[in-house]
């Protein structure tokens, strides 16, 4: 059974008068429609570029972070990848080394902060684990036994190789890479990474 409503609308698409049979109806034609849809999608692909333009310009600042000699909590925290939050109780625990150089503010030195992330590892019995040999590799993270140097954290990954946290957690999930956890640092041997993305490993 048809309607019998008749409401008159302005079209939101061209804007004319025209008699709708719904009260939700916001277009005058299947034309007007599919252009307003259309406009739409493409409202929405511009966003995304827009938003992940950001994410890259917000993500450059961190590679000048790591040439700095003294750092801001605030630093840190964008640095490692964890809370401001975090910043502090590490610090108030003993554990990161700060100086106060206001009542509220204070630096950590660049130094300090190296020694706690190499503190917070297990290091290897033997001086290296071998480049060239993935499954050895692979047994020492599973043995909890690993190089922290011969691993990257997360952020590192999302800076180095301008990929989303989200992007980056697939990767990690679909190709079933080892995921080393110490204190607030999540850790991924980096010759997977590499191998992965395509790219030389230093050293």
């Amino acid at each position: 059974m048809g309607s019998n409503i008749k409401v008159q609308r302005i079209c939101q698409n061209c804007g004319n008068e025209f008699t709708a049979r719904t009260t939700t109806t916001m277009y005058c034609s299947h034309r007007c429609n599919s252009t307003a849809y259309k406009a739409k999608k493409r409202a929405e692909k511009i966003q995304v570029s827009k938003a992940e333009t950001i994410r890259v310009v917000k993500s450059r600042p961190i590679e000048e972070l790591k040439t700095k000699e003294f750092l801001s909590v605030t630093e840190v925290a964008r640095l490692i990848g964890c809370s401001r939050q975090n910043v502090y109780s590490l610090i108030n625990t003993g554990k990161l080394r700060a100086t106060n150089i206001l009542i509220k503010k204070s630096i950590v030195r660049r130094l300090d902060l190296d020694e706690l992330l190499k503190d917070s590892i297990v290091q290897p019995k033997t001086k290296d684990v071998p480049l060239t040999q993935k499954q050895e590799l692979l047994e020492w993270v599973k043995a909890g036994a690993f190089d922290i140097t011969e691993c990257y954290a997360l952020p590192e990954i999302q800076t180095k190789y301008n990929i989303s946290e989200k992007a980056l957690y697939d990767l990690i999930t679909r190709n079933n890479l080892p995921k080393i956890k110490k204190g607030w640092f999540t850790y991924v041997p980096k010759m997977f990474i590499d191998d992965l993305l395509h790219l030389p490993i230093n050293g």
